[in-house]
């Protein structure tokens, strides 16, 4: 199915995650399809709320485990500056109760980080259609 969505223009995914190795290998995932541009990175929850006003993102890649603010404080924040952004939470935990409090937070979707090279475009061209 992936391949039958055309998108006029690409997708502008911000990625925010405290792991910069991690949040660096999902960019070379990404930039490896013209779908998807980067629109930048983030840290932390509060940088995360910084660069999604600033550069206003289609898709906002999510880590709930953050140091300070995290992901699930952050994307309530963005829903309410940034209601145009969708946005994909990454974690490393399938847990029913992290799915339920992403989805409360008002998150689109949901990716386990082991999921991630088979899932991640997919997840990201979804929740960016809702």
């Amino acid at each position: 199915m992936e391949a039958a969505i055309n998108l006029r223009k690409p997708l502008r995914v911000l990625i925010v995650d405290d792991h910069r190795l991690f949040a660096e290998a999902l960019e070379v995932i990404l930039a490896s399809d013209g779908r998807i541009e980067i629109a930048g990175h983030a840290g932390t929850g509060e940088e995360a709320i910084e660069a999604a006003t600033s550069s206003q993102p289609d898709v906002v890649l999510m880590d709930i485990a953050m140091p300070g603010m995290d992901g699930l404080e952050a994307t309530r924040r963005i829903a309410e500056k940034v209601p145009s952004a969708a946005i994909l939470m990454l974690t490393g935990s399938n847990s029913r109760i992290d799915v339920d409090q992403a989805k409360q937070a008002g998150a689109a979707g949901y990716v386990t980080k082991d999921r991630i090279a088979a899932e991640l475009v997919r997840a990201i061209l979804e929740v960016a259609k809702t």
